[in-house]
């Protein structure tokens, strides 16, 4: 058994801010002698920096994650009496938009190897009713986008990428939210690519949608006090644009020091007994928002707490499935209807991921999981 070390964060961002603090202090107060606080020059940097960085011709940042989608959505006018397909094993956030543009949120199983949408499932979902796809990029691993392209063209759908978890992952030589009709990032400061708050944005190759979602954004203003639809205030703070701008640069770099570490737990975790680990799809590769183990379920919380006791901070996301929440008891979802999602929140742990999570720290975690397992 290893010696226990300083007790373990399951992320950590303030390595992070201490490393680049200069930089990120420098540009603040920048902003703050500008006068120039919503919008302007830092947030239009941020979006030209973004949309080149993705590969797209549009990028337009705003509020947060939830509202890049919700923006999304009602830019290509989804709403009552529409249906939209995404994946029930994620942050109520992707379904929650849904519902709030007026739409249903029809769950589909999720696949067992990659955590994200099964799309073997995708097309006995689809009814006259469905307009879209909300494809969640889980943990940073990136669905089979061909393969979903092919099937949203066939039935002429709209996919909305969500990217809160991958900003930076690929599929084939492309970058996740340049893929489908829309990208959707979240700027939450434990993303890849997070800022001191929160913030968010929305990418597409479509002048004509990143134009509505422009002015819904800004309370649906085509012209100042001009008023062509009902909008809402999703404006990005100018303080959060510029920070991007600076952690953009180093967003490569992070998500290679990610990847290592995912390579150095999967080397040594996967001949472990009784431990599954993610497995990223041939053609795709990852960025490990999460490094996520499947458990027996009648260990995990045992588990979790010895793992705690020994230094060792993990989480738990999601411990319970969309499709059974309360507030989608209208649906009318049994239990064992999506069964690979549900026996899924019963068994992942996600483990310490962080790109400062240091050799020694990762042996630590390692060990005591080692131990645990006795």
């Amino acid at each position: 058994m290893i010696q226990s070390l300083n007790s373990i964060p399951a992320f950590d961002i303030k390595q992070q801010y201490t490393a680049i603090q200069e930089e990120i202090s420098a540009a603040v107060l920048e902003v703050l002698a500008s006068g120039g606080y919503i919008g302007g020059p830092a947030v239009a940097g941020l979006e030209q920096q973004l949309a080149a960085y993705i590969g797209v011709n549009e990028c337009i940042a705003c509020n947060s994650g939830t509202d890049a989608l919700y923006l999304a959505l009602r830019a290509y006018g989804i709403g009552v009496g529409d249906e939209v397909i995404t994946t029930p094993f994620t942050f109520i956030a992707t379904s929650e938009v849904i519902s709030a543009v007026g739409a249903k949120p029809v769950f589909v199983d999720i696949d067992t190897t990659t955590f994200n949408l099964d799309l073997q499932q995708v097309g006995a979902a689809i009814t006259p009713q469905t307009k879209a796809i909300i494809p969640v990029h889980l943990f940073g691993q990136p669905v089979n986008m061909t393969e979903l392209m092919n099937i949203a063209t066939t039935h002429n759908l709209v996919v909305i990428e969500d990217c809160a978890q991958s900003t930076g992952a690929t599929w084939g030589e492309n970058r996740v939210g340049s893929i489908g009709h829309v990208g959707c990032f979240s700027f939450y400061p434990t993303k890849n690519l997070g800022g001191c708050g929160d913030g968010g944005a929305i990418t597409t190759n479509n002048a004509e949608i990143a134009a509505k979602v422009r002015m819904l954004k800004n309370h649906g203003q085509s012209n100042r006090y001009h008023y062509a639809e009902i909008g809402v205030n999703s404006r990005l703070d100018a303080i959060q644009g510029a920070i991007l701008q600076i952690k953009l640069r180093y967003l490569d770099t992070w998500n290679q020091q990610r990847q290592a570490i995912a390579f150095r737990y999967a080397e040594f975790l996967s001949q472990l007994p009784h431990i599954i680990t993610p497995q990223e799809l041939p053609g795709g590769k990852g960025v490990w928002n999460q490094y996520t183990i499947r458990v027996l379920p009648e260990k995990r919380d045992g588990i979790r707490e010895e793992l705690k006791a020994r230094g060792v901070n993990t989480m738990v996301y999601y411990p319970h499935p969309l499709h059974l929440q309360p507030v989608y008891q209208n649906l009318g979802y049994q239990p064992g209807q999506l069964p690979v999602a549900e026996a899924t929140c019963d068994r992942v742990l996600s483990l310490p991921m962080f790109p400062e999570l240091s050799p020694e720290q990762q042996q630590q975690v390692i060990y005591s999981l080692k131990d645990c397992l006795v």
